[in-house]
C-alpha cells in the first residue's frame, strides 16, 4: 500500500516515516485494505479555506476528509496548529488522534449524531490504546 505524506506547514515538525507507521498500524488494526491514500498536514489558513469551500463553514478545524473508494481510500487533511492549540504539552499525541479520527471518517464513521459520535469515540480510544500498546506514535523528525 502506498501512503503519501505531504507536509505543507512549518508550525510543528513531523517525522513523515512515523506518520506512515501509525497509518499502517491503524489500517491493519481496522482491517482496512486499499492501494493508496494521502495525508496532508496543512496550515490553519489552508484548512479554513477547505472547510469553507467544501463544508460552508469559515472556521478552522482539526481535520477534513475526502473519501474516494476501496482502491484509493481518500485524502486526509490535518492542521497541526489545532493540535498545538488544543494540547501544547503533547501536540504529537493530539495529532495522532486526528489521524485516527480522519481514518475512521474515511471508513464511514460519523460524529455529527450523538449516538454515532459515541461509537466513533469508542473506536478512537481502541485505536489509540492499540498504538500505545505497540509504542507507536507520531514524532518530530
Amino acid at each position: 500500500m502506498k501512503i503519501n505524506v505531504i507536509d505543507r506547514q512549518k508550525t510543528l515538525p513531523i517525522s513523515k516515516p512515523s506518520v506512515g507507521v501509525v497509518l499502517r498500524e491503524i489500517l491493519l488494526y481496522l482491517s482496512i485494505s486499499c492501494e493508496e491514500m494521502s495525508i496532508y498536514f496543512v496550515t490553519e489558513k489552508k484548512i479554513t479555506q477547505l472547510h469553507k469551500k467544501f463544508f460552508n463553514d469559515p472556521t478552522p478545524t482539526d481535520c477534513i476528509t475526502f473519501p474516494v473508494d476501496e482502491t484509493y481510500l481518500g485524502d486526509l487533511f490535518i492542521c497541526p496548529e489545532a493540535a498545538l492549540k488544543y494540547d501544547p504539552q503533547n501536540p504529537y499525541l493530539e495529532l495522532q488522534l486526528y489521524v485516527v479520527h480522519g481514518l475512521l471518517h474515511l471508513k464511514g464513521y460519523d460524529d455529527l449524531d450523538p449516538k454515532k459520535r459515541r461509537i466513533m469515540r469508542k473506536m478512537e480510544k481502541k485505536c489509540m490504546d492499540h498504538l500505545k500498546s505497540l509504542k507507536t506514535e507520531i514524532s518530530p523528525p
